[in-house]
């Protein structure tokens, strides 16, 4: 095997890996120029032309506020994808199947990502006639489809505020249908109810219904969420749901609470932010 430092331009890629890896590490507050230069003794001009290179492929962003650099959102999506089969994805899957396998609609496992939601997996059901409005991989902003706005209901006030405000620009622009205000009413709905519901404001005939699951700490760990035709979620079919999901977020629960119990790491790009106030359980 030829060497890395032999092949052509590797260098500026050991560098580029090099700064990733080091804004990967201060996932919160992320790193200025200025500490970027110091760490890794290249020059500003250098550094600079590297993360932009970073940023062209969504690896690494730049916070307009602070102008700190933090990971990307393709670098939190490659990491999910590669380390799924280790992390909340392993824990929600048989739930996923029972879901897909006795409702025989498509059922979804969804994690929180700062104000997105990111769906980790889409488990087809039988049912001939089937939505396609969510695929693995994609992302909207917390309170846009039924697993997002499950998330977003369980957590405080406040940070449901601070979550709103944003997204309000990107809402505007791509989500015409959903308004602060529409969000709000939706996360009051959501907790009266205990479930969150979709009803076809992405795509027409698609509705979407949707349960929190929690860390053991009473955080949100991501959401469960089951997707169908408008005629197969009438209101008496979506209390049925609304049970089946509840049972299955207690299932990946105490699954989850056994594997911290025993030690073992999740993937750190999975977990929500630290410090975050949670409001009362919605979906008991």
């Amino acid at each position: 095997m030829v060497p890395s430092s032999d092949l052509p331009g590797s260098q500026s890629v050991d560098r580029a890996l090099r700064l990733l890896s080091l804004v990967g590490r201060e996932t919160a507050a992320g790193l200025p120029l200025s500490e970027i230069v110091d760490e890794t003794g290249l020059s500003k001009p250098t550094v600079r032309r590297l993360l932009l290179a970073l940023m062209r492929a969504g690896l690494v962003e730049q916070a307009s506020e602070t102008r700190r650099y933090h990971l990307g959102e393709e670098a939190f999506v490659l990491g999910l994808l590669s380390g799924s089969r280790h992390g909340m994805l392993d824990l929600a899957m048989p739930s996923l199947r029972a879901l897909s396998d006795t409702t025989q609609d498509t059922s979804f496992f969804s994690v929180r990502r700062d104000r997105f939601a990111v769906c980790l997996h889409r488990e087809e059901g039988t049912w001939p006639v089937r939505t396609h409005a969510l695929q693995a991989g994609d992302q909207h902003p917390l309170g846009i489809g039924a697993g997002s706005l499950a998330m977003l209901a369980a957590l405080a006030d406040d940070e449901v505020e601070a979550m709103i405000e944003a997204n309000r620009s990107m809402l505007a622009e791509s989500y015409p249908s959903y308004t602060p205000a529409s969000i709000r009413a939706d996360v009051a709905q959501a907790r009266k109810q205990g479930f969150s519901l979709n009803p076809g404001r992405i795509v027409a005939s698609s509705w979407g219904i949707g349960v929190a699951v929690r860390f053991p700490d009473r955080r949100v760990a991501g959401a469960l969420s089951i997707a169908a035709i408008d005629a197969r979620m009438r209101p008496q079919r979506q209390e049925e749901l609304a049970v089946a999901l509840r049972h299955e977020a207690r299932q990946v629960e105490q699954r989850l609470a056994g594997m911290l119990g025993r030690n073992q790491p999740l993937m750190l790009a999975q977990m929500p932010p630290r410090g975050t106030k949670q409001a009362a359980e919605t979906n008991s």
